[in-house]
């Protein structure tokens, strides 16, 4: 049993990296699933209450990235919220066209939602950058969490 629990947490961990990247996977609650499979394979002796606490204010942090970057970037760079509905909708749409669609796509529809607001392109742009900088910067900052949460597991299982 106890093996079947770390092969399913080890699994969950790398699931959940790959979801902090790919949208279609849910990478935060993923990762604090395989920090609790793999304590509970080791009876919660090396992985205690301590460390699956500490998961769990990382992936908390994790969804408030995921919520707040696009926005933030966006905003600094002077969307409308029209453009906020299109980069939901260029998201949504762009989930179809693998990675380059999940990248680009709610830039995509920020700038089209933009437009079709406002026929000014220059500031069109500046939406879409702004929505793709929130994106890239969030990626990167939940990425470099979901690396610190995998380090404290394999600290707390080494240590």
């Amino acid at each position: 049993m106890e093996i079947a629990l770390y092969v399913l947490g080890v699994l969950a961990l790398a699931a959940g990296l790959a979801g902090l990247v790919l949208p279609v996977l849910p990478g935060a609650p993923l990762l604090l699933v395989g920090v609790v499979l793999v304590a509970w394979g080791g009876h919660f002796t090396a992985i205690g209450w301590g460390t699956i606490a500490a998961a769990a204010v990382i992936t908390g942090l994790m969804l408030a990235v995921d919520w707040v970057a696009g926005v933030l970037g966006a905003k600094a760079f002077g969307a409308s919220r029209w453009a906020m509905w299109g980069a939901l909708a260029g998201a949504l749409v762009g989930l179809f066209f693998g990675i380059p669609g999940i990248v680009f796509g709610p830039a995509i529809g920020a700038v089209a939602f933009e437009l079709w607001k406002d026929p000014d392109l220059p500031r069109a742009a500046k939406a879409g950058t702004g929505v793709l900088v929130g994106f890239l910067l969030g990626t990167a900052v939940k990425v470099t969490l979901g690396m610190v949460l995998v380090g404290l597991v394999v600290l707390a299982l080494l240590w």
